[in-house]
């Protein structure tokens, strides 16, 4: 039997200065904003993945052309109702559920039926959840057992605006809805709770209609309907996602150092930060600044002497919910018992994430308690692993597998990690940066 990855020893303490690849979430939200614009679009450091390349593909079929050079990309948009929409259309979102579901607010004044199709694993996600809510605008949706893809949209040319309650936290859904109210006539009223707020600041930055009110508990934004968008040139800044994995490799290498460079630290995705400094990890931002709204720094990371367990605050929960994988990893090497709850949102991802963690711990040898929306990690600071560890079966989950491979290195034993091929969806040079921190 062949496996994807095997790992048969800790790596060595490193000082060293790295760039990971561009944000994904950016990456996508350009694509999509892009393809309405009037206009041509340039990105440079657009993150080339098969997520990314599944919405370049996505915007082609509905007829918009892309040049594509290495990791810049230009997009000729042809505004707001540029799309084409031919018989008998069929969008494959692939892995990626942000295309996926944002795609869905954009298509809901489609002239004809348009099919959205994914792989084995965003069919077992939610999609119900999308498409309750654009429903109201006045399109229909029919999906498969009334909740999966594939799901048939069939779009309305008079749509009405609403008012949609988002509880969950989800970027995705309150970014879906925004692109349907700039399709609407009148006035669309969300209450969001606080979630990853990077479709708001582009709206901003390209002066579009929509205003964002912020409250303590949640975000209320006011979206009217959008005549025209201007194009937008971008320079992508590193995903703090990607940089994650790197972060907790350090914070788990004894006497190591690291800095990477321009990194987003966008407010509402820097949950992993806030939660490893308070469990003892040193975390500092350098040349802070502002581009086009987001904010970018350079982040050091210093190796702890000990790590503290930690009673996760669950308000940091949706500013980490693409990070507790590895979060948990540090947790394992705590003095204590971490607790962390409230995240069911977690098995709403491309596996059941809450499982996975558990399951990887107690293969490391990590007592765990769980239940379907929180985990005890009892954390043990001289854990050892001398034995033969097997990851497969994940649904080729790409975060799986790569807080997998941070375990490996990060606590030793011999490791088997199958579905090497997942980290294109979201990371492919991970593997080729962490090459460079061994040398």
């Amino acid at each position: 039997m062949s496996y994807s990855f095997i790992s048969k020893k800790k790596i060595r303490p490193y000082n060293k200065i790295i760039k990971v690849s561009g944000d994904k979430s950016l990456s996508i939200r350009w694509v999509l904003f892009s393809s309405i614009a009037q206009g041509t679009s340039i990105a440079k450091n657009l993150l080339i993945s098969q997520d990314v390349l599944a919405a370049i593909n996505a915007i082609k079929k509905l007829g918009i052309k892309v040049s594509l050079k290495k990791n810049i990309c230009k997009i000729y948009g042809k505004g707001i109702d540029g799309f084409q929409y031919k018989k008998n259309l069929t969008i494959n979102a692939e892995n990626s559920g942000t295309l996926g579901r944002l795609i869905m607010g954009l298509l809901i004044n489609a002239s004809k039926p348009i099919k959205l199709i994914g792989d084995k694993s965003l069919s077992k996600r939610d999609f119900k959840r999308i498409s309750d809510p654009l429903s109201k605008f006045g399109a229909s949706f029919k999906l498969n057992k009334k909740k999966y893809l594939p799901l048939v949209i069939n779009g309305s040319t008079n749509l009405k605006p609403i008012i949609y309650k988002e509880t969950r936290g989800s970027a995705q859904c309150k970014s879906a809805v925004i692109f349907g109210g700039m399709r609407a006539n009148g006035t669309t009223l969300i209450k969001a709770k606080k979630s990853r707020n990077h479709t708001e600041l582009l709206c901003n930055y390209l002066k579009l209609p929509i205003k964002t009110n912020n409250k303590k508990n949640y975000d209320e934004i006011k979206i009217k309907k959008v005549k025209k968008i201007k194009p937008l040139n971008y320079q992508i800044p590193s995903d703090i996602s990607s940089s994650s994995f790197f972060i907790v490799l350090t914070a788990l290498c004894k006497n190591s150092k690291l800095l990477i460079k321009d990194v987003n630290i966008n407010q509402s995705r820097i949950g992993i930060i806030t939660i490893l400094k308070k469990m003892g990890v040193k975390i500092i931002f350098k040349n802070k600044k502002i581009y086009k709204g987001e904010k970018i720094a350079d982040i050091q990371i210093k190796s702890p002497k000990k790590i503290k367990a930690i009673n996760c605050p669950t308000n940091l929960n949706s500013g980490a919910i693409d990070e507790f994988l590895v979060i948990f990893l540090v947790a394992a090497k705590a003095k204590g018992v971490s607790y962390f709850k409230n995240l069911e949102e977690l098995n709403q991802k491309e596996s059941p994430r809450l499982k996975w963690g558990a399951k990887i711990l107690n293969m490391m040898g990590i007592k765990t308690i769980t239940t379907e929306s929180s985990i005890k990690i009892f954390g043990n600071p001289n854990l050892k692993i001398n034995k033969k560890i097997i990851i497969k079966n994940y649904l080729k989950d790409h975060r799986v597998f790569m807080t997998s491979v941070i375990a490996s290195l990060s606590f030793g034993g011999e490791w088997h990690i199958h579905d090497k091929e997942s980290i294109k969806t979201s990371f492919p040079n991970f593997l080729r940066i962490l090459d460079d921190l061994k040398k």
